[in-house]
Formats: structure tokens, sequence, C-alpha cells
């Protein structure tokens, strides 16, 4: 599955602040195996629930915007 298309689609997506990273990887148009090493190498923030580690996009987002260019 491609990139959401248009916006909408992906405002609901931001409204979540936790997301699997299969769903993570659909979104993003990379494979499970590529999220999988991100959050191996500690470059996706995970949130532990008992056994799921989900990934958390409002962590995510934050550090995003620390690493934006200041205008």
């Amino acid at each position: 599955m491609n990139a959401p298309s248009d916006l909408g689609q992906f405002s609901q997506v931001v409204n979540m602040p936790l997301i699997s990273r299969r769903r993570f990887a659909e979104l993003i148009g990379m494979s499970e195996g590529v999220v999988q090493a991100w959050i191996a190498r500690g470059y996706l923030p995970v949130y532990e629930i008992g056994k799921y580690r989900l990934i958390n996009l409002a962590l995510l987002n934050h550090m995003a915007m620390q690493k934006a260019p200041k205008i």
C-alpha cells in the first residue's frame, strides 16, 4: 500500500499517538522489515504495552520538529 494520497487520510493517522509497525510501514510505503530494523537501531520511538511494541507517533513528530531547520 502506498502512502496516503490526500491530507484527509493523513490527518486521521496523526490523531492516533500509537501505531503498529505494519500499519506504519504501509503508510510510509516501506516494508515491515525496514521499519523493524529502524526500531531495532533506535531510529523510531516505541511504546511497549505488554508484548506489543507500537510506534509512538507523538514522540516521532516531536523529534522531527526538534530537527527541523529554524526559519
